[in-house]
């Protein structure tokens, strides 16, 4: 653990750890639960997401529009966010109003009256419409899906339509007492903060107890791969390739981040100079993977025009072969290490990226690394851990696919030379 971050247990089963930034005069707050959409039930699909919507819409104490116009007087940016294992509210404020904004997110986290409810079915119903309309982002649930099938990692975190515009409020309530108890919760802060006021600002908190941590299903991806294509008539196709990855307490995850700069997470990528650079078939392409707690995917997105998907997809299947067979040079797994240090670096600058950081691994239970520790870590990255990822991550007969487009026979006719078994 960091020299700087602490962590302690509150009296009702909190965890509590900070992180002291020096030279600043801010603070990143953030009230954790362990909970996401993998913890829903199929009748439960989006119910996560719509809770913390609901968490704004007003408590005993303040209305909707109070607890806005409280968060303005103190001069705070607030937010809250849901994924597929937490959901946690946020905030960046001065401070000297570290009372204030601590005791506003914990009643809205565990007091909502939740009024208000058929008007924010509605706006959740309008974020679903809004995000099918958007190819770009629909293609990765696509893929998640051809990659999890129908498991609780395959879904997609805004649920399902007919889910909100349907579930009672005592079945909402009832999940709020089920999972947001003091067992799953993570109080985090980072920036010019006092442990002690932190911890004893936690201790008021009263959230449910339900007994020991539950951890959630464990999920298996599915065996080969499969693919996956929804009809939409686009300027352009929207294409994924992926498969499983590796677990979030993976010490390869290191490596995971060099060999994703080389592949296809940087500007001085494989993938992005060859179909950006060089042949100008894409505006966007990149790589990127995913960990959760038991497992995780690997992935490829690319949006381009009908006309360049044969060769778009025949320059990622040869790069992909290519990573795989040939070990990577000297030269580019230097730049690809130093690029991974630097964001490293960079993000350690940020006070809510530092929140994130220790919220996330006190929430999973991984040994938070010192900066050092991890700089070292990407430092220790080989040759041979790039081509050995390669191998396994990205085997022909791991991969799926997923596209939004016009022609489904075109993609299949296409994906080949990425993996032969995704043609039939």
């Amino acid at each position: 653990m960091e020299e700087t971050a602490r962590l302690t247990e509150t009296s009702s089963g909190i965890q509590v750890i900070t992180e002291q930034v020096p030279l600043v005069r801010s603070v990143a707050l953030g009230l954790w639960v362990r909970t996401g959409s993998r913890d829903e039930t199929p009748a439960q699909a989006g119910v996560s997401h719509f809770l913390e919507h609901l968490l704004f819409k007003g408590t005993a104490s303040f209305s909707a529009i109070e607890i806005s116009e409280r968060f303005d007087g103190l001069g705070a940016a607030f937010n809250a966010a849901t994924g597929k294992e937490t959901t946690h509210l946020y905030a960046r404020f001065l401070d000297e109003y570290t009372d204030e904004v601590f005791d506003l997110l914990g009643e809205m986290l565990l007091e909502s009256t939740f009024p208000d409810i058929d008007s924010e079915r509605d706006v959740v119903l309008e974020e679903i419409a809004m995000y099918e309309d958007e190819p770009s982002d629909r293609v990765h649930d696509y893929l998640a899906d051809a990659i999890f099938g129908d498991t609780p990692l395959g879904r997609r975190i805004l649920g399902k339509a007919d889910v909100i515009a349907n579930i009672p409020v005592p079945d909402i309530a009832e999940y709020h007492r089920g999972r947001y108890t003091a067992e799953n919760l993570v109080v985090a802060a980072a920036g010019n903060v006092d442990h002690e006021q932190i911890t004893a600002l936690a201790e008021r908190l009263s959230p449910e107890h339900n007994g020991d941590r539950v951890p959630p299903t464990v999920v298996e991806p599915l065996p080969g791969g499969r693919l996956e294509f929804a009809v939409k008539d686009t300027e352009q196709y929207h294409i994924c390739f992926g498969g499983p990855g590796i677990n979030r307490a993976d010490e390869r995850r290191f490596a995971l981040a060099v060999f994703d700069s080389i592949l296809g997470g940087s500007s001085s990528s494989r993938l992005f100079r060859e179909v950006r650079e060089e042949r100008g078939l894409a505006y966007s392409i990149g790589t990127y993977s995913e960990q959760f707690t038991d497992t995780g995917a690997v992935a490829t997105y690319v949006g381009t025009r009908e006309d360049n998907v044969e060769e778009v997809c025949s320059i990622i299947g040869r790069e992909y072969q290519r990573i795989r067979t040939e070990p990577v040079s000297v030269e580019e797994l230097d730049r690809a290490k130093e690029h991974v240090k630097g964001r490293l670096v960079l993000s350690g600058e940020s006070s809510a990226a530092r929140m994130n950081r220790i919220a996330r691994a006190t929430l999973h239970g991984i040994p938070l690394l010192t900066l050092d520790e991890m700089l070292a870590k990407v430092d220790a990255v080989a040759v041979e851990d790039v081509t050995e990822l390669a191998s396994q991550l990205y085997a022909p007969e791991h991969l799926s696919a997923a596209a939004v487009g016009k022609d489904e026979e075109r993609f299949r006719e296409s994906v080949g030379p990425v993996s032969e078994a995704l043609v039939s």
